[in-house]
């Protein structure tokens, strides 16, 4: 089965955020840190990744990030804190040994 990650960096704690999506989340984010993701996340240092989920099917992942990225701010922040209310680096978490 594929899989497709759907995921939001912030700078900090209620800081920028930016959402993406991406068949490998490991590297991706890894890109971002390292100046070869997105311009804005490098002008923004917007690296910490804080919330993602996983989908089976690219079309259905790349419909998610447009609707979160249309969604007031409120709701993006009140997605984070239901799943990461202490705002943890999950790259650290999860890739990090």
């Amino acid at each position: 089965m594929n899989a497709y990650f759907v995921y939001i960096l912030a700078s900090q704690r209620n800081g920028t955020l930016y959402t993406g999506v991406t068949k490998d989340l490991f590297l991706r984010v890894w890109q971002h840190r390292n100046g070869n993701g997105a311009a804005f996340t490098g002008r923004y240092k917007v690296q910490r990744l804080v919330w993602f989920e996983e989908h089976g099917d690219i079309n259905e992942a790349i419909l998610r990030e447009k609707r979160i990225k249309r969604w007031k701010r409120a709701w993006k922040l009140a997605l984070i804190e239901q799943e990461n209310p202490e705002w943890e680096d999950l790259y650290d978490e999860r890739f990090v040994v």
